[in-house]
C-alpha cells in the first residue's frame, strides 16, 4: 500500500479513508490502523512530524488519564471516590490510536503539497470555485496575518504593555484585534484591487489536469480498501 502521487486521488482516497476508519471501536483494528499509517511512513522514508503532534499527543495524554474514570466497567485503579475502569483506559487508547493515524494520514498525504496545487486538485474534484477561492485565500494570507499580528504585539511591548488579568489588559487586546482586522481589511482591498489590474474575473486560471496513473488509482484504491478491511474487522470483533 502507497499514496497516490496525483492530489485529487489523495485527496478522495484520503477522506473516504478517514470515513471508514472513523467508526472502529475496538482497539486491535484501531492500533492496526496506526501501524498501517506507520508503515506508509516507512515505505516512503518520510519522518514523522513530531512537533505537529506536540500539541495533539498532550491532549490525548490527558484524555488517558481522565476517561478511565468517566466510563463504568471492571475496576482497574481506585483514588479514593475515583474508579479507573479498564473499558475507559481501552476506549482512550482506541480514541489515541485513531486520532493520531488520522493526524499522521492527512500529514503525510499533504504535507509537501503546495497551495495553489490544493486549490487545482480541489477543481479537479468539482468543488465550488467559491469554496476554493475562499480556501486559497485564507491559507495563502494567513501567514501575512500572524506576521501583522506579531508586529502589532510588540509594538505593545515597545510600549511597556505587560498583560495582566486586568480591565486595561482585555481593552488592549480588544483594540489590538480591531486594529489586526482593520488592517487585514486594507489589504484585502489592495490584493483585490491587484487582482483586478490583472483582469481576475472570478477564476483563477488553470489548465488542464493530466489524467491520473493507472498505479494512482491502484495506490487510492488500496488506500480506501485497507480502511473498509479495518472497518470490517471491528464489525466482526464488537461482534
Amino acid at each position: 500500500m502507497t499514496r497516490p502521487h496525483d492530489l485529487r486521488l489523495r485527496l478522495l482516497g484520503s477522506l473516504v479513508a478517514l470515513i471508514l476508519f472513523t467508526p472502529v471501536r475496538g482497539l486491535a483494528p484501531a492500533g492496526a490502523g496506526l501501524v498501517l499509517v506507520l508503515m506508509l511512513y516507512a515505505i516512503h522514508r518520510q519522518a514523522i512530524p513530531w512537533k505537529r503532534l506536540l500539541h495533539l499527543e498532550g491532549f490525548l495524554i490527558l484524555l488517558l488519564i481522565t476517561l478511565p474514570f468517566t466510563i463504568p466497567g471492571g475496576e482497574l485503579l481506585r483514588l479514593g471516590p475515583f474508579v479507573a475502569t479498564v473499558e475507559g483506559l481501552a476506549r482512550a487508547l482506541v480514541l489515541a490510536c485513531k486520532v493520531t493515524a488520522s493526524v499522521l494520514l492527512v500529514s503525510l498525504m499533504f504535507a509537501s503539497a503546495d497551495v495553489p496545487s490544493l486549490g487545482a486538485a480541489l477543481r479537479g474534484l468539482h468543488v465550488p470555485e467559491a469554496l476554493v477561492r475562499l480556501f486559497v485565500a485564507v491559507v495563502r494570507y494567513l501567514a501575512l496575518i500572524q506576521s501583522e499580528f506579531l508586529r502589532l504585539r510588540e509594538s505593545m511591548r515597545a510600549r511597556a504593555f505587560v498583560p495582566r488579568s486586568s480591565r486595561h489588559t482585555w481593552r488592549s487586546y480588544g483594540y489590538l484585534l480591531g486594529m489586526l482586522l482593520v488592517r487585514a481589511m486594507e489589504r484585502a482591498d489592495r490584493v483585490e484591487e491587484a487582482m483586478r489590474l490583472r483582469c481576475y474575473s472570478g477564476r483563477f486560471p488553470q489548465s488542464e489536469l493530466p489524467a491520473p496513473a493507472m498505479r494512482d488509482w491502484f495506490a487510492m484504491m488500496g488506500l480506501m480498501a485497507g480502511a473498509a478491511l479495518l472497518l470490517a474487522w471491528d464489525t466482526i470483533w464488537m461482534n
